[in-house]
């Protein structure tokens, strides 16, 4: 398979790394993923580099993995997912005086218009990430979606600039090109896994999108077609986990475990009063506990961080927007029985699952999980066109291609 035939995406979510492989489908017009793989990582801390070296080991094997489970194509550039709380954002209006005598928008108007909204002052450790067009209005008439080949004196545009930290995209970058690949293009994860997850009619009513991780939680409100509201928030699920390991005396994985395999986030779902078993925090002594002794530490926190994201929605002014589409709840916090109706009832909103549609990705049900939203998110951005977003970065590797592949086809021979 050539090199154009693949597409990769790697999320660096809270404490894992996940790629996925794929290759766009011409006559389905879809993308359709080929493997892909997770792997943990204690490199990355809520979106961010803590260790370079073993975020960089990390992405080699998650990347290794991919391959192999795909069949070994050869990747060399991915698309990188960019989440945590150094990214910022904002909303931002432009102008544009079409002087010509014809008045007809061209393509070069649209840019010029979305660069004047995007030429703001912004300080040398700040990188503008995204520019996301909201809208056009041509004079004064708002409401247009793609004012190209239309007639107007004045072209106007509200746009949603999303910012980054320019050292911890540095250091993302150097964690890349250390494990032997080249990013295509830092992309943020909401607006890839919002491209995926939410529909057009839910963008048009208004709704909010919850990517619920470890160790953060991303928030995007939707109206009228377009984003209007993104924030990062600097907790996750990972506080259930931890609150559970404490608890129980356990390590954060067994922890983790007993969550996702036995935890309730809702009571009325409780079930019985199963007795579990587990290994203790040393590894080697054994304990149990009862379902409904892990669901007192559980709910609490789920309380919690639906109430702290409930009290941003609030502060943000953009709570009635949503109203009508509610809530998209999504990412590998989601996975928590409950999670939907908990967050129904403390949201006051109606609340769904976010997963991909097999119309939208061809995939077996493996990757259909919320945990690889973002993932795929980032696959099926890159055969779509995005108006106004920052410039491509191509960021160097530091292992020539050449030497990849003869790894890989060493790795074929023997």
């Amino acid at each position: 398979m050539i090199k154009k035939d693949v597409v990769a995406g790697l999320d660096l979510g809270s404490g894992k790394v996940t790629c996925l492989i794929g290759s766009p489908d011409g006559q389905e017009r879809r993308m359709r993923v080929l493997g892909g793989a997770t792997v943990p990582c204690r490199g990355i801390n809520g979106g961010v580099v803590v260790n370079i070296e073993e975020t960089a080991r990390a992405i080699t094997r998650a990347v290794e993995d991919a391959e192999a489970c795909a069949g070994r194509p050869i990747v060399t550039e991915l698309y990188l997912g960019i989440r945590g709380a150094h990214l910022q954002s904002f909303n931002n209006r432009g102008a544009f005086n079409i002087a010509r005598t014809d008045k007809e928008i061209t393509p070069d108007d649209v840019n010029g218009v979305v660069g004047n909204a995007r030429a703001i002052p912004l300080s040398t450790e700040r990188h503008i990430l995204h520019v996301v067009p909201q809208g056009f209005t041509l004079d004064r008439q708002a409401g247009i979606a793609n004012p190209v080949g239309m007639e107007a004196n004045l072209l106007e545009v509200g746009v949603h600039i999303i910012t980054a930290s320019t050292a911890h995209i540095n250091n993302l970058s150097k964690a890349v090109a250390k494990a032997g690949f080249e990013v295509i293009d830092p992309v943020y994860s909401l607006l890839a896994t919002g491209e995926l997850l939410v529909t057009p009619e839910e963008k048009d009513l208004g709704c909010v999108l919850i990517d619920l991780g470890g160790q953060s939680v991303s928030l995007g409100v939707y109206c009228e077609g377009s984003i209007k509201y993104s924030k990062e928030l600097a907790f996750g699920a990972d506080l259930i986990t931890r609150d559970l390991a404490v608890g129980l005396r356990t390590s954060h994985a067994t922890a983790e475990k007993l969550k996702v395999g036995h935890g309730v986030a809702y009571p009325s779902l409780l079930n019985g009063d199963d007795e579990i078993g587990y290994c203790g925090i040393d590894g080697r002594s054994s304990a149990s506990v009862r379902t409904r002794t892990m669901m007192g530490f559980i709910l609490p926190r789920v309380e919690e961080i639906f109430t702290l994201i409930a009290d941003d929605l609030r502060k943000s002014s953009y709570a009635e927007l949503v109203a009508s589409g509610g809530a998209i709840l999504t990412g590998g916090g989601s996975l928590l029985r409950g999670s939907i109706e908990a967050a129904t009832q403390i949201l006051e909103i109606p609340v769904r699952a976010g997963t991909a549609h097999p119309d939208q990705i061809a995939c077996d049900d493996t990757w259909l999980d919320p945990a690889y939203a973002t993932a795929l998110g980032l696959l099926n951005y890159s055969t779509a066109p995005h108006w106004g977003d920052g410039p491509h970065h191509a960021m160097g590797r530091k292992k020539p291609v050449w030497v990849r592949r003869m790894a890989s086809w060493w790795k074929e021979l023997f």
